[in-house]
């Protein structure tokens, strides 16, 4: 190795001698001293009951679960067995199918969780569930000195500028339909942005404000090749949100936005009737179907949930793209804004620019099967998925017509996900259940009919998202499933009037036998969804490649340590750290300095993370081994100010120390 790239042997060797030389002068230690009743869900004058759950009270002996509301067995045809799992034990493990993963071993997949409020990515394996690191976004995150170094304050000032976000729907970046480790998307439901997480260092590396829109809240990639990142703008505003209609509802649109994946710019939008929601695509590049409420487009609850009939949007992309490079659009903001609502004259002919298919009402989300056949399109509202045929939806003269089924599961469906074996599975929200359905039995079942479910398993309580092993490729694995529910009830010790979420791990195996739930997970509020893939597809490095960041920041080596000043109230200040010292013992600037700190890490080993903080000047940085990283701070009052590592990287940590001394300006 060159002293350029760590010389990491020399480090270890010194960082030893220097350990020893420091225990020759300390003393052996040896030789000194020989309720939740009455609890319902109204929704625009629709009142949902719940109903007391007091199975699965019994099943997990909760002598408590009296009081409490969870899900209840619905009626099953004669082929379902309902499942008598559903009570497994807080943290227990099934004998037959164990999620613990012994020590030194490792998980077989990475799982990649929303954080919901709290903006981050949560990296967890499956299927010991154990949290192996978080991922800041939209969130400033003091571990990592994620936004408060120069690079990631202007990520997160070009992404808006906003003090938070509230992520919800991660996507992994595909080839061929399948993750191919390169990026992780994710929307910003609260503030209308998209992130994107690069996974070789699994940090984010750029967010977009997405123009014209508020509330980003579906969001997916194109498959198979992610052609764009996809995002559902959630609410209704005038366009442009200028002051303009701004009392006049009827005037008011969502917008379905194209970003690209590389340049992370929004390349066009179309705007629609109603309001957007969840979004998935097909396998061929072409769809892209939204699930849409409040057709009425009212303003108020009471008149969004007026009518029983909303719609799924269909999105021909091609087709926009062509409408766009014909310059059929309008420019707002920048961006090329294409009129995709139902009485727009791009939406007449035989090849309208979006399909309105009839749903029944509030649908909430859509997965799109492994095979591509299929988009699935929870009901919410209605008891039912309305399956559509992707294969049809191109030649039918009535959306409707491509209908292809419409199963009843149970109440409140919400999401669905797939082993990858013929069986679908829905998250019922209402019930508390999770439903195991047959997919080609409910193409040749009557409408509304709940002869494919397969059998139903009880979950505590509330599930929203739930996800198969690698379930949004072509090739599902099966083998577990995880269900992310609202409530946690009284499944954990309380800790106060927020209480955690609960995942819970459930075996599926490959679709042939019984579901299992395996283990109850607490979750910091509120993870929203997640999305796995084989650690065979995630490729993160170790130690930084300082060629990712040549030409943008310098890799300071041990003799290029020193100050610059590169005008009458700049200087630029280079360091390098190893253990246990920094680059310069001291260094003088002047009173009212703009001061540009760069630090390298020159270690070439993994895990050893040095920091630096200078905390009367809000300076805090994490730098992994042969990283970078620069922040600029104004030195504003005289004095001595020191700079100490924050992370245990040796047993001299704590004397790993700089001073910065600012001299006053005369």
């Amino acid at each position: 190795m060159t002293e350029d790239n760590g010389d990491a042997d020399r480090f270890v060797e010194e960082h030893e001698r220097q350990i020893n030389d420091l225990l020759q002068e300390v003393d052996d230690p040896a030789d000194a001293a020989s309720d939740d009743d009455g609890f319902s869900m109204q929704l625009g004058g629709l009142e949902l009951g719940r109903r007391d759950f007091v199975k699965a009270g019994a099943a997990t002996g909760l002598a408590s679960a009296a009081g409490a509301f969870a899900g209840c067995q619905t009626a099953l045809p004669e082929s379902a067995t309902p499942s008598d799992s559903g009570g497994s034990g807080s943290q227990g493990s099934s004998a037959a199918h164990s999620h613990v993963v012994e020590p030194g071993e490792k998980d077989e997949y990475y799982g990649f969780w929303s954080g919901g409020h709290s903006g981050e990515i949560r990296v967890i394996g499956i299927p010991s569930m154990r949290e192996l690191a978080r991922i800041p976004v939209f969130n400033t995150e003091a571990a990592r000195g994620y936004g408060y170094d120069d690079q990631s304050s202007q990520i997160l000032e070009a992404g808006g500028g906003y003090t938070w976000g509230d992520n919800h729907h991660p996507n992994l970046s595909e080839t061929d339909g399948d993750y191919d480790g390169e990026y992780l998307f994710v929307n910003d439901k609260a503030n209308g942005r998209i992130a994107r997480v690069n996974l070789k260092y699994f940090e984010t590396d750029a967010i977009v404000d997405v123009p014209n829109t508020q509330a980003v809240h579906g969001c997916t990639v194109l498959s198979p090749d992610t052609k764009y990142v996809l995002g559902n703008g959630e609410f209704r505003t005038p366009l442009p949100n200028d002051g303009r209609d701004v009392n006049n509802p009827e005037k008011y649109t969502a917008l379905f936005s194209a970003v690209d994946p590389e340049s992370m710019e929004t390349v066009w939008q179309v705007k629609v009737d109603g309001n957007l929601d969840i979004v998935d695509t097909g396998k061929e590049g072409r769809w892209a179907i939204a699930s849409c409420y409040n057709s009425e487009e009212a303003t108020e609850i009471q008149g969004m949930t007026h009518d029983d009939r909303d719609y799924a949007k269909v999105f021909d992309v091609p087709a926009i793209e062509k409408a766009v490079e014909n310059g059929d659009y309008e420019e707002v903001n920048g961006v090329p804004v294409v009129d995709g609502t139902r009485d727009s004259d791009l939406n007449k002919g035989d090849e309208p620019l979006v399909r309105y298919v009839s749903t029944p009402k509030s649908p909430h989300c859509v997965e799109v099967g492994p095979d591509g056949k299929y988009a699935f399109i929870a009901g919410k509202l209605s008891p039912t998925v309305t399956m559509l045929d992707l294969d049809k939806i191109g030649e039918v003269d009535d959306p409707a017509d491509a209908v292809a089924g419409r199963p009843k599961v149970g109440l409140g469906p919400l999401h669905t996900t797939f082993d990858g074996n013929g069986h679908a599975y829905t998250s019922l929200f209402i019930d508390s259940q999770v439903a195991k359905w047959d997919i080609e039995k409910a193409a040749n079942a009557e409408l509304g009919s709940s002869d494919p479910v397969v059998e139903k398993l009880d979950v505590h309580y509330n599930p929203g998202h739930i996800q198969a092993l690698e379930a949004m490729t072509t090739d599902p694995d099966g083998e577990w499933l995880v269900s992310l529910n609202k409530l946690s009830k009284d499944r954990f010790l309380p800790v106060g009037p927020i209480h955690p979420d609960n995942d819970q791990l459930i075996h599926i195996g490959d679709g042939e036998k019984e579901m299992e739930l395996v283990a109850d997970h607490p979750a910091y509020p509120e993870p929203h969804d997640c999305i796995f893939a084989h650690k065979d597809k995630i490729n993160p490095a170790t130690t930084w490649d300082k060629a990712d960041y040549e030409g943008e920041k310098p890799f300071v080596a041990e003799g290029d340590s020193g100050v610059e000043r590169t005008g009458e109230r700049s200087v630029h200040v280079k360091a390098s750290s190893k253990r246990s010292e920094y680059g310069m013992f001291d260094f003088t600037v002047k009173e009212g300095d703009e001061v540009r700190l760069t630090m390298t890490n020159v270690e070439g080993v993994r895990d050893i993370i040095h920091g630096v903080a200078i905390p009367e000047h809000d300076v805090n940085l994490a730098i992994a081994p042969q990283d970078t990283r620069e922040v600029t701070f104004t030195a504003d009052d005289p004095g001595v100010y020191w700079i100490y590592c924050t992370y245990f990287c040796s047993a001299l940590h704590l004397e790993m120390r700089s001073r910065m001394i600012v001299e006053p300006r005369d």
